[in-house]
């Protein structure tokens, strides 16, 4: 059976076995067979340049050897205990050192777990139900976390929007919403129902939105005025724009924070961080039964996850990594905006170097609502040519790596010059 066929045969089984024939993540006619550097290659043998990364976790790229290394180290020592280890604890104290707001820490396995679990210790710290959310932001899968994620028919604030069949009728009323990058709004709205209000939760880039100047520190004085608890959803930002987080890079101290993605260094591994007050609600012996909060998890701190995070981490630590990172996708950014400018194009670079997207609309792209004018069908096209032209990268996002070099990046632009080239004639 040649590479076609076998591509063909993988994607009828997966078909057969698999909702949509796919894991529920990327389109299912892609299945890739391994990856190296900032480069995936699928299993018919078409080479790309990895603008996906795992959706984020492989921030120093794929097969990285010191990471190799030290993940066989664990392997002959065993994978998963269920109990405290060595690497586990090394990993939490790295992660205590670096992130401004972690006092203490709890391993799960997931981001959508970290979410969960810091919305839930919010409303235990604070004896209270709601949450606050921003419209367009994402925090995990769980009921709460889908909530006025892609709201397809808006809603008047604070009313929550479910993204998901499955959601009882009755969360909606536990989340409040409001709109990205709005201080006043969402000062009135805490202003008129703290005493309903247990955290805030918000992710300091909105999926690709920067926070305004002031918001972020907005949010942080808001709470700290009616001792309400901020929530930093920093899973995917989590050392990624800064050794210390978007906490650091911003320089707004959340009270609690979710990480995963890159502290796990390819592997299952997520985690609430925050103050230690707050975190000993953990602990029973600490608080008592009465706010004791229950988490177990198998493989939560589990030893393979935890010495590649430590590796990982340790060669973030190398100096020189983040401004390289800043500086390949400052030069993927910039080429991208100088060619849709050429082509007389509405479209503008939205986020941050590490992490952005080119987003086809006019005017500022400040919160959800904003997105909702960008010509998708455009984005849609051009994504599809990008993978044409070996370049893979998911429907909303470019994940700059440590492993990108130049000539990954001129691909990139040569890539979407074609795409530019192929756009469909516009009406007029």
């Amino acid at each position: 059976m040649d590479s076609m066929d076998r591509e063909e045969s993988l994607r009828a089984r997966a078909r057969r076995v698999l909702p949509g024939g796919t894991f529920g993540n990327f389109p299912g006619d892609v299945i890739l067979s391994h990856g190296q550097g900032g480069r995936v290659w699928d299993v018919a043998g078409r080479e790309y340049v990895d603008f996906l990364l795992g959706s984020g976790p492989m921030f120093i790229g794929h097969g990285h050897p010191e990471v190799l290394e030290a993940v066989r180290e664990q392997l002959s020592r065993g994978t998963t205990f269920f109990a405290n280890n060595e690497a586990g604890i090394a990993l939490a104290e790295a992660i205590v050192e670096a992130v401004p707001c972690a006092e203490q820490l709890r391993y799960v396995s997931s981001g959508s777990e970290a979410d969960l679990y810091a919305m839930r210790l919010g409303r235990a710290f604070r004896g209270r139900d709601r949450i606050v959310k921003f419209e367009g932001g994402y925090h995990g899968m769980s009921d709460y976390g889908l909530m006025s994620l892609a709201p397809k028919h808006l809603a008047n604030f604070p009313q929550a929007v479910p993204d998901s069949a499955g959601i009882p009728r009755s969360v909606r009323d536990e989340v409040l919403v409001s709109p990205f990058n709005d201080l006043d709004a969402v000062t009135r709205l805490v202003e008129a129902r703290h005493e309903e209000i247990a955290g805030i939760i918000v992710e300091p880039l909105q999926r690709l939105i920067p926070p305004a100047p002031g918001f972020l520190q907005g949010l942080r004085d808001l709470c700290t005025r009616f001792g309400i608890v901020l929530i930093f959803d920093e899973v995917v930002t989590g050392f990624r724009f800064a050794y210390g987080g978007a906490q650091a890079y911003y320089g707004v101290t959340p009270d609690l924070c979710t990480l995963g993605k890159v502290i796990g260094g390819g592997f299952p591994l997520a985690a609430v961080v925050g103050r230690a007050d707050i975190m000993a609600l953990f602990d029973r012996a600490a608080v008592g039964e009465d706010r004791f909060l229950m988490q177990v998890g198998t493989l939560s701190g589990n030893p393979i996850a935890a010495v590649a995070g430590l590796k990982t981490l340790e060669v973030l630590r190398r100096p020189g990594t983040y401004d390289a990172v800043f500086a390949t996708g400052r030069r993927l950014m910039a080429g991208l905006e100088a060619q849709v400018a050429q082509a007389g194009i509405a479209a503008q670079a939205v986020g941050e170097p590490p992490l952005f997207d080119l987003v086809f609309a006019e005017g500022t792209v400040g919160d959800y609502r904003a997105t909702m004018r960008a010509d998708r069908a455009m984005a849609a096209h051009v994504n599809q040519a990008m993978r044409a032209g070996g370049i893979l990268k998911g429907d909303s996002k470019y994940y700059i790596s440590t492993a990108h070099e130049d000539r990954d990046i001129d691909q990139a632009l040569d890539a979407f010059r074609g795409a530019m080239r192929r756009l469909p004639a516009r009406p007029g």
